[in-house]
């Protein structure tokens, strides 16, 4: 049987941050590491050091970010957002603290019918996430 490969992978879009804000991630989330990063050189087209391309793992799932060379119009929307299942009381509230430090509570820790513990945060980054305990089964 062949080895599991993840097909789609999310993928983050910075703007001279994607370095900071994977750091932060990695050291947010248990089994998560810094897998690989390609800078951008003196001939550019990016800023000399910032990220060309970089694949990292939270929770064991693969992302990858880069620093846009070009400068746009839009940045991050919370109409997208990562959706993370805490294994524990400690964790969801550990990352929901870290990920809001700096950033917006969209939604608070709270209960749900289906939660135990539910809260939305965009982060200083912009980018958003739904952070759930499920209620045991």
């Amino acid at each position: 049987m062949a080895s599991h490969s993840q097909k789609m992978t999310t993928f983050l879009m910075f703007a001279g941050q994607a370095e900071a804000a994977m750091n932060d991630y990695v050291s947010i989330f248990d089994e998560s590491e810094v897998i690989s990063i390609i800078r951008y050189g003196a001939e550019g087209p990016g800023d000399e050091g910032t990220v060309m391309h970089a694949l990292f793992t939270l929770k064991g799932q693969q992302f990858m970010c880069i620093d846009s060379s070009v400068n746009h119009a839009f940045t991050f929307t919370p109409a997208i957002s990562i959706f993370v299942t805490c294994d524990t009381d400690q964790e969801i509230d550990e990352v929901f603290r870290k990920l809001s430090d700096g950033g917006s509570v969209l939604m608070p820790l709270s209960q749900t019918p289906v939660s135990k513990q539910f809260g939305w945060v965009q982060d200083k980054y912009g980018v958003s996430w739904q952070l759930n305990l499920p209620n045991q089964q």
